[in-house]
C-alpha cells in the first residue's frame, strides 16, 4: 500500500470512489447528485492537497487537506477521507488518517478539525474516537440520512 500526492490524472479513477459514496448520501454534505466536473472541483483543486492510496497500481482511497478556517483559525486544517468500498476493512481509513495528521504538522497545523460528521457513521466517529478526536460540539438532526432521516453530525477535533 502506497500513499501518494493525486494528480488530475487520477481523476478518472477516483472518482468512482467519490461518486460511490457521494450519492448514497451517507455520509458527506455533498449533493448526491453532484457531477463528475464539480466533484473533480471539490476533491482536487480547493483542498491545499489531495493523496490517493494505491496498491498494484489501483487506487483503493484517497483523502484531502485544507485549511479548515482563513485568517485567526489558519492553523487549524480539515480533511476528507474515502475508501472504495471493495477496499474496506483493511485499515485504509487509519493509514490515510494516521498520514493526514503527520502532514498537518509538517505543513504547519496545530490541528485538526472535522466538521460535519454523521453520528449515524459509526465506523468513522469509532476510528476518530480510536485515533485521538473528541466530539466537541453535536448539531441536533444537522444530516439529513437517505434512510434514517435527521441524524446529528458531531464536529471532531484533536490538537497535533
Amino acid at each position: 500500500m502506497n500513499i501518494r500526492p493525486a494528480t488530475a490524472q487520477d481523476w478518472d479513477a477516483i472518482w468512482p470512489i467519490f461518486q460511490t459514496i457521494v450519492s448514497a448520501g451517507e455520509t458527506y454534505a455533498y449533493e448526491p447528485t453532484t457531477s463528475k466536473e464539480q466533484g473533480y472541483r471539490l476533491w482536487l483543486e480547493l483542498p491545499r492537497q489531495t493523496f490517493v492510496v494505491e496498491e498494484a497500481g489501483e487506487i483503493l482511497g484517497t483523502y484531502y487537506i485544507k485549511t479548515n478556517q482563513a485568517g485567526p483559525g489558519s492553523h487549524v486544517c480539515n480533511c476528507g477521507y474515502m475508501v472504495a468500498p471493495a477496499a474496506r476493512g483493511r485499515g485504509l481509513a487509519t493509514a490515510m488518517c494516521e498520514h493526514s495528521q503527520q502532514l498537518a504538522k509538517t505543513l504547519g497545523y496545530l490541528a485538526m478539525q472535522f466538521n460535519f460528521v454523521a453520528a449515524s457513521n459509526e465506523g468513522a466517529v469509532r476510528l476518530w474516537n480510536q485515533l485521538g478526536f473528541a466530539t466537541v460540539g453535536r448539531l441536533p438532526k444537522a444530516f439529513n440520512h437517505p434512510a434514517l432521516g435527521y441524524v446529528d453530525a458531531l464536529v471532531m477535533y484533536k490538537t497535533l
